[in-house]
């Protein structure tokens, strides 16, 4: 947590255009949002029942160090890329639903006896990463921080909130994995198991409505 202590500093805070109020509004916004549910964190929870929560922690960094490159690009002005070429937009929202299917459909296969040589692995550090920018979640959280808590563009304050989601994002998406592998005892039975992944792919499908309605 030693980047939230520089963060917090007077001249951190200057060159940010950030006042200490808003600051720990910000930090109170990245904890409300990463910890609800949405698409990454029905994937760790699927996860942490498929796989225990040691073997999810590269997914849950993958999900915290991707969002903060995210973060800090679309504040340095990504966003406006889309503006300028609505083509782009609508490629992210054809690659967001095909992307979101194939995991749904991962993880409603996850705990299917009898798959063969094809077994399940987690999702990687990398794989969690990239999954970021086809997350319409991530946009929503990414573009609503810099718009309500920085109030004068900069890479210092792109920085800042990145740095603020990164801290944050990933204890509280911890949270999930830890509570699918206390789901683990509960869904021994290969039909149960079948059950819970199924459910959780129906949700993560659900979560696509917000992509068929996203803007920049």
């Amino acid at each position: 947590m030693a980047h939230l202590r520089n963060l917090l500093s007077k001249s951190t805070l200057q060159n940010c255009a950030m006042t200490l109020d808003t600051l720990l509004a910000l930090i109170g916004f990245a904890f409300v949002t990463s910890v609800t549910p949405g698409p990454n964190n029905m994937m760790l929870l699927a996860s942490g029942v498929n796989f225990g929560f040691r073997r999810t922690l590269p997914h849950m960094a993958g999900v915290a160090g991707g969002f903060v490159v995210m973060a800090f690009l679309v504040g340095l002005g990504l966003a406006g890329l889309f503006r300028s070429f609505p083509a782009s937009l609508l490629a992210l929202k054809a690659a967001s639903v095909v992307y979101m299917l194939w995991l749904a459909w991962k993880i409603a296969r996850a705990g299917a006896p009898g798959a063969g040589e094809a077994r399940p692995r987690p999702m990687s550090f990398l794989q969690a990463a990239a999954f970021q920018w086809v997350n319409p979640k991530a946009w929503a959280m990414a573009l609503g921080a810099l718009a309500a808590y920085l109030p004068v563009p900069s890479p210092a304050g792109s920085l800042a909130v990145a740095a603020v989601f990164g801290a944050v994002n990933l204890p509280t998406v911890a949270i999930w994995a830890a509570a699918g592998q206390g789901l683990r005892h509960a869904l021994t039975r290969p039909a149960a198991l079948r059950a819970f992944n199924w459910t959780m792919a129906v949700l993560l499908t659900a979560s696509l409505w917000p992509v068929l309605q996203m803007q920049i």
